[in-house]
């Protein structure tokens, strides 16, 4: 199940809340067991944090390379959450233990600091993972099209399904919709349905014109409906249905080529 904490405009996803409370305890403990080489002590770990997540960055990049060929500076784009988190953890022990060799006085604070921090990450990680999922399926909803058409969403089950809650106003939707349409087309066994919040028709219609953006299945929320049913108000979120009608993942947030690709394996056999 997919965990997220909205702050205003700002929204959390539910591992980056869990690292971030480990790192703090990590913190706090290498403070408190490192007397006098306390502030050592947090560089370290800091080192051993930032190497980390470069790691998991760079092996998601590596392993979603072809995704990052047309833009590689999109491997900077870290907004789209791609990360192998597993790597990233193994990476800044290794990196910690390496530099115990040259200082060897701060092992005892480093290590229980590092044990700590990760005891919290695991447990935080293994207590997300085993949340149950919500049973979300595709709602009864019947939408207009952009035509005037109605549509009711049940009616694409039968096939995976990536549903995009978006705006025109809303910068990070603007940003993905070119990966959303051409992802459209590279997959046509998936239904793509684009579910725009609170717009009227002719401002949609003109906006996607403009940007000569052609999308199969543009539908019109007036009264945010969907965005009730699924329960996620931020935009942009997409969810990501099996053949099923099952709600198998949501992004809260930016997608890039690369983290679109890595939801849609869990979708498309």
């Amino acid at each position: 199940m997919d965990v997220t904490l909205q702050l205003g405009s700002f929204v959390l996803p539910g591992p980056l809340l869990v690292l971030m409370a480990a790192a703090a305890f990590t913190f706090w403990i290498g403070r408190r067991l490192g007397g006098l080489r306390g502030r050592e002590v947090q560089s370290l770990i800091w080192q051993s944090l930032l190497f980390g997540l470069c790691v998991a960055r760079l092996v998601f990049v590596w392993q979603f390379g072809s995704a990052y060929l047309a833009n590689p500076l999109d491997v900077l784009n870290i907004r789209d959450g791609g990360w192998r988190s597993d790597v990233g953890f193994i990476a800044g022990w290794l990196y910690a233990l390496a530099q115990l060799a040259h200082r060897p006085l701060l092992k005892r604070p480093l290590l229980w600091a590092m044990a700590a921090g990760s005891s919290l990450w695991l447990a935080g990680s293994v207590a997300l993972a085993a949340l149950p999922g919500t049973g979300q399926t595709l709602p009864d909803i019947e939408l207009a099209t952009a035509q005037g058409t109605r549509v009711n969403l049940s009616s694409f089950t039968g096939a995976p399904t990536v549903v995009n809650l978006w705006a025109t106003w809303c910068p990070p939707c603007v940003r993905e919709m070119p990966v959303l349409e051409q992802a459209q087309i590279d997959h046509p066994s998936v239904h793509f349905v684009f579910i725009n919040q609170r717009e009227p028709a002719e401002r949609v219609n003109a906006w996607l014109a403009a940007r000569q953006l052609k999308l199969r299945h543009v539908l019109l929320d007036d009264n945010r409906q969907a965005g009730a049913a699924f329960g996620y108000s931020a935009l942009p979120t997409t969810l990501f249905f099996d053949a099923s009608g099952k709600l198998v993942s949501v992004r809260v947030g930016e997608l890039s080529t690369a983290t679109l690709a890595e939801k849609l394996r869990k979708i498309v056999p």
